[in-house]
């Protein structure tokens, strides 16, 4: 049920087939925080898609130089780099897609908590130029903490009049790339061939991996099943850690947006079939967002296809993420509520 995320490579060769067999479109996306630690590498993994025509380029700084370097590579899409605020309504006009990954990264002893003041501002800034210059434009939100940032961009569209709760997603695919990672470790199975849906939200103990809907079928013994969830929550704490503070999980989040993002335009160009898990507009649980399996289509989210049968541990996990998760989108949206006109 749930789309393979291959290797970079992979991708990149059954894309090119699949566009051989279709007409060109010009496809506009935006990366918003383009030279930072997650947009260079997730910038260069798009720069390989033959489905984007033109790839716009946003940060604060030293945005002309990535473009300039980019726009060397033998591929399809045209580069353009786009720097400061007079630079940003250009560089989103008229995408189809925006992917944000733009804001501080965690550093050791941080929490995603913890980055809230500084990147709230940010994304509630970024979303309201989209709201003006692209409303029809898929949006992708990578920018921690999800959990608030997308509430935030949801009630920043609202404000704007072009709210769709079916084009606004939070990058989750991270979690699932480590579950099918960190599984495939214990098991000794062919990592490309390992899909593990991940529900719930995208930090701590509101990510909810249901290792029991993994394919192929696995089991573990429950002191390992425990284990290995704890660890596929705390993964960016233990990428943080092992850089000491030289950053966060970087090259692994690009890589994990590059694939939502390459099936998320297969989908928009008519390609069936495409499921990502994905933080979104719920109505699965008590809270407004949740992350579940999504099936994509050409105008965004094409059916949520939920949580699934769940194992009593599983559901337990749902149960603990709950009260953090209803107090991060609270959060997300009252910071709009006080701090946006």
């Amino acid at each position: 049920m749930f789309s393979r995320l291959s290797k970079s490579t992979q991708l990149i060769c059954m894309l090119q087939k699949h566009f051989s067999t279709t007409s060109k479109v010009d496809v506009k996306v935006a990366v918003l925080g383009a030279a930072g630690g997650i947009g260079q590498p997730l910038s260069l993994l798009l720069k390989q898609s033959p489905l984007i025509s033109h790839l716009a380029l946003y940060d604060i700084a030293h945005t002309p130089g990535v473009a300039a370097d980019l726009s060397h590579i033998e591929t399809r899409p045209k580069v353009t780099g786009h720097l400061g605020n007079e630079q940003l309504a250009d560089c989103v006009k008229n995408a189809a897609l925006v992917i944000i990954p733009a804001g501080v990264p965690r550093k050791p002893g941080m929490t995603r908590d913890d980055l809230f003041n500084t990147n709230a501002s940010i994304v509630a800034n970024l979303i309201d130029a989209c709201a003006k210059n692209c409303p029809k434009a898929m949006i992708g939100i990578i920018t921690n903490p999800v959990n608030s940032t997308v509430p935030i961009a949801a009630e920043v569209l609202k404000k704007r009049g072009v709210f769709d709760e079916k084009r606004l997603f939070g990058v989750t695919t991270l979690d699932v790339v480590r579950s099918n990672t960190f599984i495939a470790e214990a098991k000794g199975l062919d990592v490309t061939k390992v899909n593990c849906p991940v529900i719930g939200g995208h930090s701590g103990v509101t990510i909810v991996p249901v290792i029991s809907q993994c394919t192929p079928a696995v089991s573990f013994p429950q002191d390992e099943r425990i284990k290995l969830s704890v660890r596929i929550q705390n993964a960016g704490t233990e990428v943080v850690e092992a850089k000491a503070g030289a950053g966060s999980a970087t090259l692994s989040m690009a890589y994990a947006a590059s694939v939502f993002a390459n099936d998320l335009l297969e989908a928009m160009n008519g390609t069936e079939g495409k499921v990502q898990c994905a933080f979104v507009r719920s109505d699965e649980t008590e809270a407004k967002y949740f992350a579940t399996p999504i099936l994509l289509g050409k105008n965004g989210i094409e059916k949520n296809l939920g949580i699934g049968k769940l194992l009593d541990y599983e559901r337990n996990l749902v149960t603990l993420a709950m009260p953090e998760l209803l107090a991060n989108i609270k959060k997300g949206e009252e910071f709009v509520a006080k701090n946006f006109k």
